[in-house]
């Protein structure tokens, strides 16, 4: 199993699966790559929309595992393996642990079963210790985003059960106060309302990639006030961001027009995702460009 801190993605195509029992989860590295500070609890909730409805693209790699029944609450164990690091420190304080015990799950939370599990570049940060003043306490199991089957519900649960396919980004807030014990684990427990039943055009591993990255995209719009008939210039437009941004630019918020940077060979895939103008930054300086755009969407930074 791979478990590398990269980067992140959004989608469920073939019959579901998880992780035999003596394994951990499979966790998968995505093409999406991002920096929020800010999370809207309602976002996922808006993301499961876009699914159904528009052409989203979205890229993951991923190992799939043999075909097993989901667990039920009965069936739970006490311990579960997780990637956990006791210390702030470089990636060799991540250690898989083979005894941590299954999060208790609060009456307004669900217990997931993972199938898969994506990273951002918030979870090296973290584990750098970059906000350990606003972190929870050591240990911790890291991870955001992830994707799964609900295998035991709260109390006040009233929109999910046992057997749901869910997915999202676990932490209401990304910076102040995330969770102790995160995605990379073989169960995770999520406040419902941070969950959103996993489309049934997206796999786990998509769907497990989508949630930070797309909030990210969507926020950034929603902030510089964008609009039907508004053009924007997305700076960075074949990143995992800047690829969300511009479909979500042409769809969701009908842009007028769509313009993108990338590498030479990216120029065709941004001109596939909506972008009306893909400029190569190896060759033009968008600066330079005599044509003037009501937002600039910088997705580098």
């Amino acid at each position: 199993m791979e478990a590398l801190l990269c980067s992140t993605t959004f989608s469920l195509k073939r019959a579901l699966y998880s992780p035999p029992s003596n394994q951990p989860p499979q966790f998968f590295l995505t093409k999406i790559s991002l920096n929020r500070s800010k999370k809207s609890s309602h976002r996922v909730q808006k993301k499961a929309s876009f699914s159904h409805n528009l052409p989203l693209r979205i890229s993951a790699s991923a190992q799939t595992a043999p075909s097993t029944e989901a667990s039920t609450s009965s069936s739970v164990p006490s311990e579960m393996k997780a990637w956990s690091y006791s210390e702030y420190g470089g990636v060799d304080v991540l250690k898989l642990e083979s005894n941590v015990a299954v999060p208790e799950v609060k009456e307004d939370q669900v217990l997931i079963k993972v199938v898969a599990a994506a990273l951002n570049p918030v979870d090296f940060k973290r584990r750098l210790g970059k906000f350990q003043a606003t972190d929870s306490p050591l240990p911790t199991v890291p991870g955001y985003d992830v994707s799964g089957i609900v295998v035991k519900v709260g109390s006040q649960v009233k929109g999910l059960k046992e057997g749901d396919e869910v997915y999202g980004d676990i932490h209401e807030k990304t910076l102040d106060g995330p969770k102790q014990f995160g995605s990379l684990a073989e169960y995770t427990a999520v406040e419902e309302k941070l969950l959103a039943l996993k489309p049934k055009n997206l796999d786990f591993a998509q769907a497990a990639g989508l949630p930070l990255a797309i909030e990210t995209a969507y926020e950034g719009l929603e902030r510089a006030g964008f609009s039907s008939g508004k053009s924007i210039l997305i700076l960075g437009g074949a990143g995992g961001v800047g690829s969300l941004v511009i479909q979500l630019a042409k769809h969701v918020f009908g842009a007028s027009k769509i313009a993108a940077t990338a590498s030479t060979p990216k120029l065709d895939f941004l001109k596939s995702l909506g972008a009306d103008l893909a400029i190569d930054y190896t060759k033009e300086n968008f600066e330079d460009l005599p044509e003037k755009f009501d937002v600039v969407y910088d997705s580098v930074v």
